[in-house]
């Protein structure tokens, strides 16, 4: 979720997949989300060709994983719900306090070491040199 005023970014976004929708979420704050499998396939598609260069690259490969557990339907299996849930826990800030009440044994997955990261700072200031 962004606030309301990095909309145009996400009307880009948009614009350049040609897929997905735009919603306000309370009163500040604006989410792009994709819920079609096909539409997420070119979504993962576009990342695995153009890798993200910062640690945020780590989230994207636990949630592909995830992606990857649901093409296989494993998410409707309670062994796969736990796959799902351990990778959850390690992405962003992790399970929220009523999943980690509904699950107390679940222990989160290694995030993945991204190489090679640049420092966005430092790169846009290269870009525009």
């Amino acid at each position: 979720m962004l606030h309301e005023q990095d909309k145009p970014v996400l009307e880009q976004i948009q614009n350049y997949f040609t897929k997905g929708a735009i919603s306000k979420q309370g009163s500040d704050g604006t989410q792009f989300q994709v819920r079609s499998i096909d539409d997420l396939k070119v979504i993962i598609y576009h990342f695995d060709k153009y890798p993200l260069r910062t640690q945020k690259q780590a989230d994207y490969l636990l949630f592909k994983e995830v992606f990857e557990l649901m093409l296989k339907k494993e998410h409707l299996t309670e062994d796969g719900v736990g796959k799902i849930l351990a990778i959850k826990a390690s992405i962003n800030k992790g399970l929220p306090d009523s999943l980690k009440a509904a699950f107390p044994n679940v222990m989160s997955v290694e995030r993945p070491l991204v190489k090679n990261q640049v420092n966005p700072s430092v790169s846009s200031w290269i870009y525009f040199c």
